[in-house]
């Protein structure tokens, strides 16, 4: 598939290897993941931390490799379940946190040209995930700007 904002096609990601079941040497209760998942989510990190953590970390020092092999769920869905899931998808959050960051660094250099499409293209981007995530996961009358963003991060 082609890039949203080029010409040109990139180069996939790797896939996660297929396995229907969790690792045998993994053997950590379920009840035990989620309450590490909620631990940590009220500690402040992403979902994509706390997969890292668990991967790297673990429960009680033993790793969790995938998180919904092991309790059948995703991180998202636990979070949701114990309400701590964030207020705004972590998607949307990262492009809000990328476009503060591009517009800070046009307000002290404003003829680098580069950095205002990369910008555009940023909020491009932001718009169109807001579209997608509205009446679901954001509030109907959400709308992107920037001065909101910088609120929001």
């Amino acid at each position: 598939m082609a890039r949203m904002h080029s010409r040109r096609r990139g180069s996939s990601g790797s896939d996660k290897p297929a396995a229907d079941d969790p690792p045998e040497w993994s053997d950590v209760d379920e009840d035990d993941i989620e309450q590490r998942i909620v631990e940590l989510a009220e500690a402040g990190h992403s979902p994509s931390e706390i997969g890292v953590k668990l991967r790297d970390e673990g429960v009680d020092g033993t790793p969790i490799p995938d998180v919904s092999l092991a309790t059948g769920k995703k991180v998202t869905e636990i979070l949701e379940e114990n309400d701590t899931d964030p207020e705004i998808p972590e998607d949307l959050r990262n492009l809000l946190a990328k476009a503060v960051r591009l517009n800070n660094h046009m307000d002290e250099h404003g003829t680098d040209y580069q950095n205002k499409r990369a910008l555009q293209n940023t909020e491009s981007k932001i718009r169109r995930l807001v579209a997608y995530h509205r009446g679901d996961r954001l509030d109907e009358d959400f709308s992107y700007s920037i001065d909101e963003a910088e609120e929001l991060i």
